[in-house]
Order: structure tokens, then C-alpha cells, then sequence
């Protein structure tokens, strides 16, 4: 990594380099803009509940009710659906994944129109939630206005980072809102578990909170320990040896956590609808029974929680893993497992193996999801202190792609000079 790090800031690598600023920049645009109020609201200082994991994607920028309130959760929304419709659902959706490029780009205009209303809905929703009813038609209008700007504004700047930066945008922008947060609860946990009344109370402090910050990147190794885990199906093809490519096995991967933080954004979606609706209802009894049964803080919520992430890890990888057509694309390049027949035997045992390795994989979202619950329910920390949670685990995914990226674009330009200097050699 630091090798990595020390070719970008070489001579020879200026664009790259600048590259990399223009996409810091861009991420401090985006901070400047999470703590810019909407003018006429107040902060949140409240609990937000089932809006955390919004508020953390943000940055914070919901609780303050900021111009980027509702951050690019109506995009990656709107992708989620339009992911699923895609799914032989809607055959002009299907036919669009076919079409290469052109059809990825008409697919995404579509994803943002539809990731703008969504915007605009959220912003009414959250006008009527948090102004309260003695507000006016126009006011909500006005506040839902300024939040769908806030997030198509926010598009526009992933646009940018993906265009003239490194990595992708969106995801960088989300990545950018969970680290912003991080600094400030380690400083909280410092503040909660060091006592400075006695030598021995700072010394058990201290321990404590040293433990905290091993325990915390003991779960970050572990992540990433998983993100990168994937179970390597050899494959061989017909009339081709290995010996002709060198000696190197082909193989198919399979990820153990294919599904990434979706199915986890899946069920809190699905627990957070109840909590909506209990808040514009208002009543008693029905918004009684959510925080009784619904509520992740609650044994019944939080063990619907975690069986709904289990749930969405399998519904989810084997909507976008179809074993059927990996079967018959194989079939069709000539290629098969070895001791396995083709077609329908190879189908049967894909789906065997993916099985089984979503099984570890859903376990380990599950776990990673509900440690900041069991975390907070068991500690006496505040729960602004947490450790695991989905936004550790989409920095860690989205930090490991943009890494990737950056030494794939560092080989890719060393490769490049070799070839020149060999054929100047040559010439």
C-alpha cells in the first residue's frame, strides 16, 4: 500500500496525482455542505432512531437538517429497484443489460430520474415529520425543494469524481460521510471511558479505551478479511490445455459476501416503513406496538433484524448470481468444472457451493450489523460509541475497490512504458 502510494506522488504520475487531489476536493465540497443548515429549520437533535443509518451516510447532515439531508440514499434507492425490475421483471429493463455500454448508460439517466422523485417524496416526508403540522403548504414545499437539490447536487459531484477523479463517485461520497463521523466517536469514547479523578482511574480508562480501538480494528481486518474471501471453481475448456496459457488455471469466483451491504440496507428499509408510518398516524396503540415488536433495541425487533438479513442475503445473491445462466454460458464457450457434466449437473452444483458460502456470508453481515446493537444495549456508552455497523462496512468495501483501482491504473501505466521502451529498443 505504501509503495502504491509513494508511485502516485512521482514525477512521472502528475495526472494521476492530480486526479486524486480533484477528488479530495470534491469530498470537501461535500463536507462544507452537510453542516450548511436549510434556512428557517433547526437541528435534530433528537434520536433519529431508524434514520441513523442515513445520518451516517450523510455525515451527519440529516440530524442537522442540512442541504444534503437526504445525502444519495434516493439514488442507491432507486438503483436498488431498478436492479430488481431488471430481473426479467420489466423486459425493457432486461433488454437494456444486453445493450452493452448504450444500454448501462440509458439505464442509469433512468436510475436518476427516478432517484430524484424519490428525493423530492423523501424531502416532503421528512418536512411534514420534523416541521410538524402548523407549517405551511408552501414551506414544505419549499424545505423538500431544497433537499432534492442538495441530492441531485450531490450526483453532480459523483459525476465529477467519477470523470476526472479516482474511483467511483456515489460510493466515495457515502464513504465520505461514515469517516467524517469516526473521528468524533473515537473522541467520545475517550472522553466516556477516560476519567481523569485518579491515576487509577486513568490507567483503567486508558486500558479500556485502548481495547475499544483493538477491538475496533480487530472488526475492520475481519471485514475486510471476508470482502476479499471467494471460493475459486476451476474451470476447463475444451481443446485448451493449461499448458497453453503458461500453466495458469481458469477459474470461476464466487464471493463470499456477494450480496455486499445490500441485503442489510434491504431489511432496514423493511423495519424502518412500520416506524414511518407510526409517525404520521400518530397513534398510540400502533406506534406502542412498533416500539414493542419493531424497534432493533428490542429482542423481538432485533431478532426480526437479523432474520431479514439472512433472508435478503440469499433473496439477493441469487437474483444477481443465476447459476442456470453461468451453467449455460459455460456450455456455450465449450468450457466445464472438472468432474462435473455440463448443464444441468453443473447448474445443480453451483448452486450448492454459492448455498453454502452465502451461508457464511449472510452470518457475517448479520453479526457485523447487529454489534452495534448488541454494543449500545450492553455497554453504557452513548450510542453515538458504536463498533461494527453497515458503515464500517461499506468504507472498508468501497476504501478496498478504490485501492484496487489506483494500483490497477499504476500497473496499467508501468506496463504501458515497458512496451515502449521495448519497442524503442527494438526499433
Amino acid at each position: 500500500m505504501f509503495a502504491t502510494i509513494k508511485q502516485i506522488f512521482k514525477p512521472t504520475n502528475k495526472d494521476l496525482r492530480n486526479r486524486l487531489l480533484f477528488t479530495l476536493g470534491i469530498l470537501f465540497i461535500f463536507k462544507i455542505g452537510t453542516v450548511i443548515r436549510i434556512p428557517g429549520t433547526e437541528n435534530l437533535t433528537d434520536n433519529l432512531g431508524f434514520l441513523e443509518l442515513i445520518n451516517a451516510m450523510g455525515g451527519g447532515a440529516l440530524k442537522q437538517f442540512s442541504i444534503f439531508a437526504l445525502g444519495v440514499m434516493p439514488y442507491i434507492t432507486a438503483s436498488i429497484i431498478i436492479e430488481l425490475l431488471s430481473m426479467d421483471i420489466i423486459p425493457y429493463l432486461s433488454e437494456l443489460n444486453k445493450q452493452g455500454y448504450t444500454g448501462r448508460q440509458k439505464k442509469n439517466q433512468i436510475t436518476r430520474y427516478i432517484g430524484i422523485i424519490l428525493a423530492f417524496a423523501q424531502g416532503i416526508a421528512f418536512s411534514f415529520a420534523f416541521l410538524g403540522s402548523g407549517t405551511s403548504v408552501m414551506e414544505y414545499l419549499r424545505v423538500a425543494t431544497i433537499m432534492t437539490a442538495g441530492t441531485a447536487f450531490l450526483l453532480w459531484l459523483g459525476d465529477q469524481i467519477t470523470q476526472k477523479g479516482i474511483g467511483n463517485g456515489i460510493s466515495l461520497i457515502i464513504m465520505a460521510g461514515i469517516l467524517a463521523s469516526i473521528p468524533t466517536m473515537f473522541i467520545d469514547a475517550f472522553s466516556e471511558l477516560v476519567k481523569f479523578t485518579s491515576a487509577q482511574s486513568i490507567f483503567l480508562g486508558m486500558i479500556s479505551f485502548l481495547v475499544f480501538v483493538a477491538i475496533y480494528l480487530l472488526i475492520v481486518i475481519g471485514i475486510i478479511f471476508v470482502q476479499e474471501a471467494e471460493r475459486r471453481l476451476p474451470i476447463q475448456y475444451a481443446n485448451r490445455t493449461t499448458s497453453s496459457y503458461g500453466g495458469q488455471q481458469t477459474y470461476m469466483p464466487l464471493r463470499l459476501n456477494s450480496g455486499g451491504v445490500i441485503p442489510v440496507i434491504f431489511a432496514s428499509s423493511v423495519i424502518a416503513i412500520p416506524a414511518t408510518i407510526a409517525q404520521f398516524v400518530k397513534n398510540d396503540s400502533f406506534t406502542l406496538f412498533v416500539n414493542k415488536y419493531l424497534n432493533y433495541n428490542t429482542i423481538p425487533g432485533f431478532t426480526l433484524y437479523i432474520l431479514l438479513i439472512l433472508f435478503f442475503a440469499y433473496f439477493y445473491v441469487f437474483l444477481q448470481i443465476n447459476p442456470e445462466q453461468l451453467s449455460e454460458d459455460l456450455q456455450k464457450n465449450g468450457g466445464y468444472i472438472p468432474g462435473i457434466k455440463p448443464g444441468k449437473e453443473t447448474c445443480k452444483y453451483i448452486k450448492q457451493v454459492l448455498s453454502r458460502i452465502t451461508v457464511v456470508g449472510a452470518i457475517f453481515l448479520a453479526v457485523i450489523a447487529g454489534l452495534p446493537i448488541i454494543f449500545t444495549n450492553l455497554s453504557k456508552l452513548p450510542s453515538s460509541i458504536t463498533i461494527g455497523g453497515t458503515g464500517l462496512l461499506i468504507v472498508v468495501g468501497v476504501a478496498l475497490e478504490t485501492y484496487k483501482q489506483l494500483e490497477s491504473s499504476l500497473v496499467s501505466r508501468s506496463y504501458k512504458k515497458t512496451n515502449y521502451h521495448r519497442k524503442s529498443r527494438n526499433a
